[in-house]
């Protein structure tokens, strides 16, 4: 049975944590402020005459999409590995940040600006793999 003891450390994985949870409404409040701006009621989604207002959703709801996957790499990954863990998230954190704002510019592929986040999701799944690992007393 392996033992897991939380360092104080991992007070920087809450804390990242808390900063996620701030972007995601950031870029909940930007699709609010869209559908004022160019007048798209609820509950409409996509709408074919304001293609720039699909753009700050589609923003907001691929980072709902990988919100989860994030979120547990950062939590488990940080139970042994805080600081790295809390780096590579803060770095996903601010990679959304230029992902939508790349996609609000109305062209797409500009949201490969914040194409940097997957080094820090990589980094996260390689610290949550080796916490597994060890728990399983393979390393």
């Amino acid at each position: 049975m392996a033992t897991v003891v939380i360092s104080k450390e991992y007070g920087y994985v809450v804390l990242t944590t808390v900063s996620s949870g701030v972007m995601m409404m950031y870029l909940a409040s930007n699709v609010s402020r869209a559908r004022k701006k160019f007048g798209i009621e609820y509950p409409r989604m996509y709408v074919d005459k304001e293609p720039i207002f699909n753009c700050y959703l589609r923003a907001h709801l691929n980072t709902v999409e990988n919100y989860p996957i994030f979120l547990y790499l950062l939590l488990l990954g940080g139970l042994e590995h805080p600081i790295t863990s809390s780096v590579a998230g803060m770095l996903w954190v601010v990679s959304r940040i230029f992902y939508a704002h790349g996609y609000y510019t109305g062209d797409p592929r500009k949201r490969m600006r914040g194409g940097f986040g997957y080094l820090g999701l990589l980094a996260m799944l390689g610290c949550t793999v080796k916490f597994g690992l060890r728990l399983l007393g393979a390393i």
